[in-house]
């Protein structure tokens, strides 16, 4: 039992040291306001976010990157999460369009405390498409 504990710490470990040196994609994304939300697809509070999330993406497309990062699954965003001191998920990290970070939070965020924060950093959702007029 404590060989099969051990082994299992030290892969957990190694597996942490391997990770790619370049994120896919890249965190905060270059020129553009960014949006981060480090969670995992499992996590509660993550999952009543992703809806939020998804409806952002679409309204803010082409004006705002908005990226999500499963630390759960991708060994890249556990490297970004422990480079950028992520201590609970979920963490929605901010950048402005120098890549500074600006804020963060963690916990769930409501959509309009996150529309809030874009609307600070000088993001605006992107034009929607002219509606057909009825006849």
């Amino acid at each position: 039992m404590r060989k099969t504990v051990l082994i299992g710490t030290v892969l957990v470990l190694m597996a942490g040291v391997g990770y790619a040196a370049e994120l896919t994609p890249r965190v905060p994304t270059p020129g553009m306001i960014t949006m981060v939300e480090v969670g995992a697809n499992k996590c509660i509070p993550c999952k009543m976010m992703a809806p939020i999330i998804a409806e952002l993406k679409q309204e803010y497309a082409g004006t705002v990157s908005i990226l999500f990062l499963d630390v759960w699954e991708s060994q890249d965003a556990v490297a970004f999460a422990r480079q950028a001191g992520v201590r609970g998920i979920p963490t929605q990290i901010y950048y402005d369009k120098s890549g500074k970070e600006v804020t963060r939070h963690m916990g769930y965020m409501d959509k309009n405390n996150i529309v809030e924060i874009l609307a600070k950093l000088g993001a605006k959702p992107a034009a929607k498409p002219a509606q057909p007029k009825k006849q």
